[in-house]
């Protein structure tokens, strides 16, 4: 069992807990390859169905400031401008902005800044870097599942009153499920950090919406919200790491005083600053309508696949099944060319689970049919 460690930074802010000694007495969770991902799956030859990055070529607009950047390395980079355009595309101002190297050097930050944290907790299943920085930092976490048979919902009644760290995706992976704001938002309380990440919310689609559904990223007035968001998905820019985290300056210094020097790089710089201009976000619009038509597609052609149950109301670039021996079913597909991710890794699913991708139709329909033949076979 891991212990939280007492080691400190700076105080905390006002509206955080202060330090202890002895957190809660939790239970020891079941030990899972945390650390493994996607891209472990998707080995080059065959057909990746286990990222959820897209895999489109990279438009002029964002291409262009990124090879200019490389004409520049001599200097350090500045991070001014691409954090007063973030800033702008979400109504914040700057100091409410802390880029990152990703997405995922946000969940370290917060495990290692927030150290007087006493009761961490995760709401699973959901992406594991969270938790495996909580861990690695020295935290005791606590595991909240949600429900299958509710379709994965969030009931913010099932997170201890006196969690004073929670961690959520929206929408979820694996699950695809986009939870209401409403029902995120009754988790912010004073003495509390509440971490949402939004890495796909940009693929999210809502009939009369004109933005992203259900995200958080313009609220300033939640106290203790932290919005982790990631360019790298929809813009297919896995390889050069660019995130950012949203919400309260005084919180964003305390996380900013662990983070290394000149962390973004100056061609991830140039990728924030154009990935948050106006045409991007009305091309982020347009793909996740044509996302939304691909994901409907495969799941026409997943319904009729004996046995397969897609659990949840799926909102994002990915889909989340239930077979009962799936895993046998992701080491057929192997062998027939295709990488899906396998669930097993993720607290509160288990080997009867398989997360699949989005792709274009053409790509749905030859992987289903392979499917079919090994369910069928």
């Amino acid at each position: 069992m891991l212990t939280q460690s007492s080691g400190g930074v700076a105080a905390l802010p006002d509206h955080l807990p202060a330090p202890v000694d002895n957190p809660p007495d939790v239970p020891a969770a079941p030990e899972l390859d945390l650390g493994h991902h996607g891209d472990v799956e998707a080995v080059p030859g065959l057909v990746d169905l286990a990222v959820n990055v897209r895999q489109a070529s990279m438009p002029d607009w964002l291409a262009d400031p990124i090879t200019a950047a490389l004409g520049d390395l001599a200097r350090y980079p500045d991070s001014a401008a691409a954090r007063a355009a973030v800033a702008a595309r979400h109504g914040r101002e700057p100091a409410q902005v802390l880029l990152t190297a990703g997405a995922a050097e946000g969940f370290v930050l917060i495990a290692q800044a927030l150290r007087g944290i006493r009761r961490p907790v995760v709401v699973h299943p959901q992406f594991t870097e969270p938790e495996a920085a909580l861990r690695a930092a020295g935290h005791r976490v606590e595991r909240v599942l949600l429900d299958p048979g509710d379709g994965f919902r969030l009931d913010p009644a099932k997170v201890p009153v006196d969690a004073d760290l929670v961690l959520i995706g929206n929408p979820t992976n694996p699950t695809s499920v986009l939870h209401p704001a409403a029902d995120l938002a009754a988790l912010a309380r004073p003495g509390r950090v509440l971490v949402v990440d939004e890495a796909f919310a940009d693929t999210t689609l809502a009939p009369g919406v004109a933005g992203e559904p259900e995200s958080l990223a313009v609220r300033s007035d939640l106290p203790g919200l932290l919005v982790v968001r990631s360019l790298t998905k929809t813009w297919g820019l896995a390889g050069l790491r660019v995130g950012y985290l949203l919400g309260a300056a005084e919180l964003l210094d305390r996380l900013a005083a662990v983070q290394p020097l000149w962390p973004v790089s100056t061609p991830a710089l140039a990728a924030a600053t154009a990935c948050a201009g106006p045409e991007a976000v009305r091309a982020e619009r347009q793909i996740a309508a044509d996302l939304a038509a691909d994901r409907d597609h495969l799941l026409a052609r997943l319904a009729p696949l004996p046995g397969v149950r897609v659990v949840g109301r799926p909102a994002s670039a990915f889909v989340l099944i239930h077979h009962p021996g799936a895993d046998a079913v992701r080491r057929a597909l192997r062998e027939r060319g295709w990488a899906v991710r396998r669930g097993d890794t993720f607290p509160g699913l288990g080997p009867d689970w398989l997360r699949i991708a989005v792709r274009d139709p053409a790509t749905t329909d030859a992987f289903t049919t392979v499917l079919a033949e090994i369910l069928e076979g």
